[in-house]
């Protein structure tokens, strides 16, 4: 899966890799940016510029990440989504999920 979430700085996106692949949530994660958002936030349309992290993980380890991001997020309600990797060569899906084995 690639699980996708956002912060308000650099560093905290890092943190957030870090503290994920520490705990073998997921195998690899890139921090990108910055990206100009544009959103609604407490009944208000906004912009601002965010820093995207891309993590990547299995299916059975997304509970636990999702978990780790939410928990270990600055902000109260961050976006946490994920999408599954349909296809990917073999040998790196193969090091995703031995990267990621519990």
């Amino acid at each position: 899966m690639q699980v996708a979430t956002a912060t308000d700085s650099r560093d905290a996106g890092i943190r957030l890799a870090e503290g994920a692949v520490a705990g073998r949530l997921a195998a690899g994660a890139q921090v990108v940016g910055p990206v100009t958002s544009v959103f609604w936030h407490q009944g208000e349309q906004g912009t601002g510029e965010e820093w995207q992290v891309l993590l990547f993980t299995t299916a059975a380890r997304y509970p636990e990440l999702e978990r780790h991001l939410i928990d270990a997020h600055p902000w109260s309600n961050p976006q946490v989504i994920a999408v599954p990797i349909v296809q990917g060569s073999t040998e790196y899906l193969a090091w995703l999920a031995r990267s990621v084995d519990a």
